[in-house]
């Protein structure tokens, strides 16, 4: 899987949870919708691999995450997120402070229409969202 996989997934797993949303599956477009955020920065550390370099083992090893905290730092965004964003645009490191919560193992709850769409609008806000932020470097 390369970047533009992954690009693409993410774009893919964003529409699935609007269409998950539209038919009231609430729990599945929850945890979709966070998928697509894990994907979006799996791309932008994918971007970081050179062609003919020699993966970091343990870089390699740690992107093997579901941990949207983990992926943040590893995608080299934490600092933008933490200073430059929490300043410029503190609605995104506000839609930031709920996303971050996701976990993949909301595959096992249920979970609320409220909580479904309040994680969707943080992360596709076209303003604020996590999304268009993470798409801006990936």
């Amino acid at each position: 899987m390369n970047r533009l996989d992954l690009q693409q997934l993410a774009e893919d797993r964003i529409a699935d949870a609007q269409a998950l949303l539209d038919a009231g599956r609430w729990s599945a477009a929850y945890y979709l919708a966070g998928y697509a955020v894990e994907c979006a920065l799996k791309a932008c550390v994918a971007k970081q691999t050179n062609l003919h370099d020699f993966p970091d083992k343990d870089r390699t090893h740690r992107a093997y995450t579901h941990s949207l905290v983990g992926l943040v730092t590893l995608a080299l965004l934490n600092e933008d997120l933490h200073t430059t964003q929490r300043d410029a645009n503190p609605s995104l490191y506000r839609y930031w402070q709920f996303v971050k919560d996701w976990s993949e193992q909301a595959r096992y709850e249920q979970l609320s229409e409220d909580k479904a769409r309040r994680l969707f609008l943080a992360i596709t806000d076209s303003d604020s969202g996590v999304l268009p932020w993470i798409k801006k470097n990936w």
